[in-house]
């Protein structure tokens, strides 16, 4: 029987990997194909808490003329319309699950409480986190740093499109090297992007190992759950 190495995970899923090919909105496909990835580790017994970010919604880092603090709210908002697509896909497949926010709307979610996600995880429940920390200035990759330290969650998985981190940009430079493990103070020093620097010190401070894996190849969750060497693995010395 496959036994996961994990008993509780934050899995952070960028707006980007849900946009696919199409680089805009929700590509269903993908959305349908993460859900099932999630399924299957879920399965195997393993806590599932999901970060989403709204980059396939909005960048309101781009927006120049916008004021940032209102920019962030609206990305804010765009997470949550991610969440509530992630939430429905994993319901279709019989996986319960519970939206929380960081901003209160009552309506669609809950609000965040801590000790009730916990509480969330251990009935078997998959919790996902919308609304990035409630703050603007803040990114989602902070969010997953925070949410995994207040949960006690053993790693972070953090799913890109690309499949791993790289020393140079792989798209522009055919020749950029993968590296298989990296230290926190690497990324810091190096400026890799792993993560902002916000996020990578905090898991650095908390001692949460961030693994770096691609998104696009099917079954790359639970190879990742189960132990198997792919992408990059940050950690301390």
């Amino acid at each position: 029987m496959i036994k996961p190495i994990y008993k509780r995970l934050v899995l952070k899923i960028s707006g980007e990997a849900l946009a696919g090919k199409k680089g805009f909105g929700i590509d269903q496909d993908i959305l349908n194909s993460i859900a099932e990835e999630i399924k299957d580790i879920h399965e195997l017994g393993v806590e599932v808490a999901i970060v989403v970010g709204g980059g396939n919604i909005w960048r309101g880092r781009n927006s120049n003329q916008m004021d940032r603090a209102t920019a962030d709210y609206m990305g804010m908002l765009a997470t949550v319309i991610n969440a509530l697509a992630m939430q429905d896909a994993l319901e279709n497949r019989d996986v319960q699950t519970r939206v929380q926010t960081a901003i209160e709307m009552r309506e669609v979610a809950e609000p965040y409480i801590r000790r009730r996600a916990i509480r969330h995880l251990e009935k078997r429940r998959v919790v996902i986190f919308a609304a990035g920390t409630g703050n603007p200035f803040f990114s989602t990759d902070t969010t997953a740093a925070l949410r995994a330290a207040e949960i006690e969650a053993e790693v972070i998985l953090l799913a890109k499109k690309v499949d791993g981190v790289y020393d140079s940009d792989p798209v522009l430079n055919p020749s950029a090297q993968k590296f298989e493990k990296l230290d926190y103070i690497d990324v810091l020093n190096r400026g890799l992007g792993v993560m902002d620097s916000t996020a990578t010190s905090l898991c650095m401070d908390n001692k949460i190992p961030i693994i770096v894996f691609g998104i696009n190849e099917p079954g790359n969750i639970k190879k990742v759950v189960i132990g198997e060497n792919i992408g990059t693995f940050v950690k301390g010395s």
